[in-house]
């Protein structure tokens, strides 16, 4: 939610987190983005050059995601990716208090899956819309003589026309594999719903947070699901209570792709520190290599931005941190940051 909401010691947008419906794919991150919020600046002072945020996690599908750079003073200027993700929760959290729904676990799947069949009758019926707008147009040529023909089929081809639903649109953008549906679950019950609902619809799933995806890395492995791991210094409670420090070394054993990420706790900012979780991993079995390539070159690779982003190679974006020390170190500091080749400082400014 980096951009959308800020530090909360401080005056900041909380644009984060719509909770007026539960289902809500059409929200989109640049049009909540602020390039200006204090919290951008705040994590490019710890060397963090480009990061992947939206709606936060809270409701069943709390809207869309975005790559942006840490840097620009507007949204086009930041932006490297509008609507990499759509973001849907599986946990207590995105449930209802009283007759409001959804209010269990299983009012939630179905409620995702009905919505995943809609969106897959309306793919079917724009598809077939097409292709009547199509055979009426070449009709229309074959005919062009006849008096008022070209207003007549205006008219048929207008009627011809599905009316647009943004709801079901981003859906459909998921069930054709242009975006991926990120689900946070950390529970393992509801992990494996999430993996049920890929293999249902044969749609991408990116596993975020999954807490207790040790549990079921077989069948992880199987769907071959990427997993955008818990920030391990946000609080060990609710559906995060049986979270382990070795869950990146677990994965990483098992070849399961995965990324380190940072995370949203209200009044604590040390969860925004994605090194520090890279620390802490490697402090658990994960080697300093791998715990720095979950941080940059892992998340381009799930992201897909992997040609632009995520390590220093010929062609690739000018993007750099630059350390006073082992960058997984607590006492190093970032005392520089590089953007397409532009400099910033780092935290000692």
């Amino acid at each position: 939610s980096v951009g959308l909401s800020g530090i909360l010691n401080v005056d900041h947008d909380s644009d984060h987190l719509e909770s007026s419906t539960p289902l809500q794919p059409e929200l989109r991150a640049i049009d909540a983005y602020n390039p200006r919020e204090e919290l951008i600046e705040y994590v490019r002072g710890f060397g963090i050059t480009t990061v992947h945020t939206g709606h936060a996690p809270g409701e069943l599908i709390s809207g869309q995601t975005m790559i942006a750079k840490t840097r620009g003073a507007t949204v086009d200027t930041a932006i490297l990716q509008d609507g990499r993700a759509i973001s849907a929760t599986l946990a207590e959290s995105s449930q209802k208090p009283g007759k409001q729904s959804p209010g269990t676990r299983g009012k939630q799947m179905a409620m995702l899956r009905s919505l995943l069949i809609e969106a897959s009758e309306y793919r079917a019926k724009l598809a077939n819309s097409t292709k009547d707008i199509d055979d009426k147009q070449k009709d229309s040529k074959q005919e062009s003589g006849k008096d008022n023909q070209e207003e007549d089929e205006k008219g048929e081809v207008e009627e011809t026309k599905l009316a647009r639903n943004l709801k079901l649109e981003a859906l459909v953008e998921v069930l054709d594999g242009k975006k991926a549906l990120m689900i946070t679950a950390d529970r393992a019950q509801d992990i494996a719903s999430a993996l049920r609902l890929g293999e249902e619809f044969g749609i991408r799933v990116w596993l975020d947070s999954a807490a207790e995806a040790y549990e079921l890395i077989p069948q992880i492995k199987k769907a071959q699901v990427p997993v955008l791991l818990h920030p391990s210094m946000a609080r060990a409670s609710g559906d995060r209570e049986n979270m382990t420090f070795r869950s990146a070394a677990l994965l990483k054993e098992s070849g399961i792709p995965f990324a380190i990420e940072g995370g949203f706790e209200a009044y604590v900012p040390k969860v925004r520190i994605v090194l520090f979780e890279a620390a802490i991993a490697a402090a658990h079995g994960l080697s300093k290599a791998d715990a720095l390539e979950s941080i940059t070159l892992s998340p381009a690779r799930i992201l897909g931005i992997s040609d632009r982003v995520g390590s220093i190679a010929v062609g690739k974006d000018a993007d750099l941190a630059l350390f006073d020390g082992d960058p997984l170190e607590y006492t190093s500091h970032c005392i520089g940051v590089l953007i397409d080749g532009v400099v910033y400082p780092g935290e000692n400014k």
